[in-house]
């Protein structure tokens, strides 16, 4: 992988050109969204080079875009966002959409306020710690049968609610409810499966996570009304996908793509973008399975937040329902999906790629809820775990500069090995305390990897998006605890 030589060209204050003649074989030009205080970043990997390379991609329409989010990824950058045409050769690439499938976040309102939490606070992060398993490869205690694995993955959510695991509300502000059509989960490998079949409801490692928040700071009285927020009072934030069964989905189909592009002569510059026609066999079976690994990730999040609910009602001797715990909404952000959006002019159903994106619908968008489409989908996005996250709505031009499309986080300012090198994870975690914040991590490693300062400043990050009308600040939450892999 090469670095990016070439000169972006300002559009405006918060986006910038690959002019389409950067390098041969570009169909569209690149954008990415940015402002100057995070151009300096572009610099340091190679993800600019990976926009110009999407650009490549047949059928792609407008442009190759980028979030202020952007770093290097596999195949496309994280926070990176195509749309291809099926009807004019478009494609499908998993290295659009990653090896964790449906990592999104999930986010919950109580009725707690802060004063009440912070006698408690260490004692709510143990429990949290102990009773929802964090890791790599750690199981938890819903174990499915082949069958019922089957029917999770064909069905999502509402499968959780037939077992009596989700209600109703839960399933209307999950994405989607909770459920990606036309899933093949009969085409999964034996394998993934296997991996799956006791991670459902469970955190994993690397950037996954249970935080505890505070809402610090209201922007949009309206909006913020509607979603439930009031300033002090407690949230909880969970971040997981897809787990081992959606990494294996991603490794089976990228072993089944390695020779399509040759095949059906699609000239690519780097090989992590193999991609499939969409309307291919293979492009049939990997939307099939990555749809049936999506709704296995709505499963675990909706699991992991059952668990959330039984840890406080247990602790503060009241039941969920009592504590108001509501799910404000759930979000992806490593999917690719067929939508109907406008381009030049005209309706048409393209497969938008968003990788370390999430969909940002503006206000009467007849794909958001109903309790939320006067102002906007919901737009959760997660900072690191020193700082803050910020609740947002779908931006006014979204879809006219994004297929309503936003970032996804603060994203990585240091790779992990470089961030275990900057500080070690007892330095962290005493550097979180005296900031007031509790943490709980299987490894002193796996903290020093995930501290605040390999990350971007979310709220740079944010004001970006804000500003580029891709989506509109309501609430910042601050962390407070937190558990982590």
């Amino acid at each position: 992988m090469t670095t990016f030589t070439g000169q972006l060209e300002r559009v405006d204050d918060c986006c910038w050109r690959i002019p389409r003649d950067y390098k041969p074989g570009m169909r569209v030009d690149g954008l990415i969204f940015a402002d100057e205080r995070l151009l300096e970043q572009l610099a340091l990997d190679q993800a600019a080079e990976q926009v110009a390379n999407v650009a490549c991609l047949p059928g792609i329409q407008t442009a190759s875009l980028a979030m202020p989010d952007i770093h290097w990824g596999y195949g496309f950058c994280i926070g990176g966002v195509c749309a291809t045409d099926p009807a004019a050769g478009g494609v499908v690439s998993p290295g659009g959409v990653g090896y964790d499938i449906n990592c999104g976040v999930r986010l919950v309102r109580t009725s707690l306020r802060v004063d009440e939490l912070n006698r408690r606070l260490n004692q709510l992060v143990t429990a949290l710690f102990h009773h929802i398993p964090t890791g790599a490869g750690r199981s938890g205690k819903y174990h499915f049968t082949r069958a019922e694995m089957i029917r999770l993955m064909a069905t999502g959510v509402p499968f959780l609610r037939e077992r009596g695991l989700a209600t109703d509300r839960d399933v209307e502000c999950t994405e989607a409810d909770g459920c990606q059509a036309d899933a093949r989960p009969e085409d999964l490998s034996d394998r993934a499966l296997e991996r799956g079949a006791n991670q459902c409801g469970t955190v994993g490692s690397g950037n996954h996570f249970v935080e505890v928040q505070v809402v610090d700071e209201i922007v949009d009285e309206e909006r913020a009304a509607v979603m439930g927020l009031e300033l002090d009072r407690i949230c909880v934030l969970i971040h997981s996908g897809s787990r081992g069964l959606g990494h294996q989905v991603c490794d089976d189909a990228l072993l089944r793509f390695r020779d399509v592009p040759e095949r059906h002569g699609i000239d690519l510059p780097d090989r992590q973008l193999a991609c499939a026609p969409i309307h291919s066999a293979e492009g049939r079976y990997y939307l099939g399975t990555m749809r049936a690994a999506a709704n296995f990730a709505f499963c675990n999040r909706q699991l992991i937040m059952w668990q959330v609910r039984e840890v406080f009602a247990d602790l503060f001797g009241r039941s969920w329902e009592e504590l108001e715990m509501e799910l404000v909404y759930d979000i992806a952000h490593n999917m690719a999906k067929l939508e109907e959006h406008e381009v030049d002019g005209a309706r048409k159903e393209v497969c938008v790629h968003r990788k370390g994106a999430t969909r940002a619908f503006p206000p009467g968008h007849p794909d958001v809820p109903h309790r939320y489409r006067s102002i906007g989908q919901p737009v959760i996005i997660p900072g690191d775990m020193g700082r803050a996250s910020w609740v947002l709505a779908g931006g006014p031009r979204s879809l006219e500069r994004s297929f309503g499309t936003t970032c996804h986080g603060a994203g990585r300012a240091m790779s992990r090995t470089k961030a275990a090198r900057h500080a070690g994870g007892k330095e962290v975690c005493r550097d979180l305390q005296a900031r007031g914040i509790i943490a709980r991590a299987r490894s002193w490693r796996g903290l020093a990897e995930e501290q605040p300062a390999a990350y971007k400043d979310v709220d740079l990050v944010v004001d970006v998006v804000h500003r580029a009308g891709l989506s509109t600040r309501v609430a910042r939450l601050r962390p407070l605890g937190v558990i982590k892999g």
